[in-house]
């Protein structure tokens, strides 16, 4: 029978858990306060060991969190004890394992800690008065979760040609007469391009708007994937597998080697593409995995996101409005107005009579 391996960190010292820590880039044991660096832990035969980081070795298990309303799965460590989803709030939270492969190629670490997440979760609502009172609490803001999110990304080589009808008007007058002359070209553009690393979101549950917000992500900052850097946080396993995920590169790389070769069309009033023969393939894709620091808070039946980039600290907040709020300002701004305007009339009414 294949030997389990369970998806955490051992300390050297004293065998407690030991968790990736952002701001030390380091790991740091629970217990005995222990610090260790990556190549500190490929000495011992724990979790985060390359032997055990082996892609190959379908053998190894995970904690997999599967939701039973939106049907999201995150990966976590075996420590984690998942009580809601990241995703749609629901608390219906099925624990499972998860056997074979799943490591990707490489990983962006946590460099913004959970404390710097709840700071910029809180700075939404201050100074606004409509903000209903549990948004902010401590209850949402302690499921404020840290999770990787998968992506694709896609080294991609694109060739070929594009033909452009465009035309330039010239314009003279001679006495009184004025004269147009228009010219009408057929322009040819051909080039060679290489895009690296271009992102395709590799989950269905996350919103590529969102991601959009909070990018770019810095992707001089990957390194080789080690599953020890997951201890602490959360891993949504991809549904968008390679295959399926590229189209979305492809077009992207094809509309701006397009719009590159259209914009070298210059001195024309008017173009138009009227063939387009340019072709992609695919040197390389690599499967990742993003830091995003996110809560779903459900309020009035509905979701207001909140997420945060892990690296960068960039974030995208939405906020909900009392609507009780709303009315009782309403009606206390209407009283103040309708007090003052009295008074002002009274003041009137009697400097007149004493004039």
């Amino acid at each position: 029978m294949a030997r389990k391996k369970a998806l955490d960190n051992k300390c050297p010292n004293c065998g407690g858990i030991v968790l990736f820590q952002p701001s030390l880039k380091k790991f740091k044991c629970k217990y005995c306060d222990g610090e260790f660096s990556l190549e500190e832990f490929s000495k011992y035969t724990n979790a985060s060991s390359v032997k055990n980081n082996n892609k190959e070795m379908d053998e190894t298990s995970y904690d997999t969190y599967t939701c039973s309303d939106c049907g999201a799965e995150i990966v976590a460590d075996s420590e984690t004890a998942a009580t809601f989803c990241l995703y749609c709030g629901n608390t219906a939270i099925l624990k499972n394992k998860l056997s074979g492969r799943f490591a990707p190629d490489y990983i962006i670490p946590f460099k913004k800690e959970k404390k710097e997440a709840i700071e910029a979760f809180k700075a939404l609502s201050k100074g606004r008065l409509f903000v209903p009172k549990d948004f902010s609490n401590e209850s949402n803001i302690e499921k404020i979760r840290g999770i990787y999110i998968p992506f694709w990304l896609y080294d991609v080589f694109v060739n070929g040609s594009i033909e452009v009808d465009a035309n330039r008007v010239n314009t003279w007058r001679v006495g009184d007469t004025v004269y147009t002359k228009t010219s009408y070209y057929k322009l040819y553009r051909t080039g060679n391009m290489h895009f690296f690393k271009v992102p395709v979101d590799g989950s269905t549950h996350f919103d590529n708007a969102i991601m959009n917000t909070i990018e770019p992500f810095s992707y001089e900052e990957l390194i080789p994937y080690n599953h020890g850097y997951l201890a602490g946080f959360f891993a949504e396993k991809y549904d968008v597998n390679e295959q399926d995920a590229f189209p979305d590169a492809k077009t992207r790389c094809l509309e701006t080697a397009k719009d590159i070769l259209y914009n070298d069309c210059v001195g024309f009033q008017a173009k138009t593409v009227a063939k387009n023969n340019l072709q992609t393939k695919v040197e390389s894709n690599k499967y990742v995995l993003l830091p995003v620091w996110m809560v779903n808070v459900k309020y009035k039946d509905k979701l207001y996101l909140f997420a945060m980039n892990g690296q960068t600290g960039e974030f995208i907040g939405d906020i909900p409005l009392d609507k009780k709020k709303v009315v009782f300002y309403a009606i206390l701004l209407f009283l103040v107005l309708f007090f003052v305007i009295i008074l002002i009339s009274f003041v009137l009414y009697w400097i007149g009579r004493a004039s």
